[in-house]
């Protein structure tokens, strides 16, 4: 386990982005998140790996994306930030209702992240949708919900974000891991 890798998740629009842009902004590596990219790109070319498409092969690309950038972030000495991890992947199986498949249980168990993950409650007053976020708001707190479950399952600790502007996020996130 890599007690320098550590990850913000939960539901679309609850300001992990945001979060995450603040704390590079700070100097801190970060990580972006791979669903974000993956949907801009499977879009850009007329690909079907996207949530609303072959949820399978996005998920399937996702976790290759995952390793990758976990594997990565190893040439880095300090605190690394991920805008999700691999354990999302398992929560994403468990928000569209599939079994989680072997290799995805082995890879959450192998490529392990810092004990405290921090989520982002729903939060509706800065919920939008964009070109790659076509959820609607319940759909994101299902997904907050599923995130919660993958990484307590998991044996992660989860600690709230609060919901309060970026740099006070920031600056919870940095007191609590630095």
């Amino acid at each position: 386990m890599s007690n320098r890798y550590v990850v913000i998740t939960g539901g679309p629009g609850s300001g992990k982005t945001t979060v995450l842009d603040s704390l590079r902004a700070a100097g801190h590596v970060c990580v972006e998140e791979a669903g974000r990219q993956i949907t801009q790109d499977q879009l850009q070319i007329g690909g079907q790996a996207v949530h609303g498409g072959d949820s399978r092969l996005y998920a399937e690309i996702t976790l290759s994306w995952e390793i990758r950038s976990y594997r990565q972030a190893g040439q880095h000495t300090g605190p690394v930030f991920f805008d999700r991890g691999i354990p999302d992947l398992v929560g994403y199986h468990l928000l569209l209702g599939w079994p989680v498949p072997d290799h995805l249980a082995a890879a959450a168990r192998l490529f392990r992240y810092h004990r405290r993950v921090f989520i982002a409650p729903p939060w509706p007053e800065i919920y939008a949708n964009d070109s790659e976020r076509h959820q609607d708001f319940a759909e994101a707190v299902r997904t907050h919900d599923a995130m919660a479950a993958a990484y307590t399952q998991l044996g992660y600790e989860l600690t709230a974000l609060p919901l309060s502007d970026v740099t006070s996020r920031r600056t919870f996130v940095e007191r609590l891991t630095l």
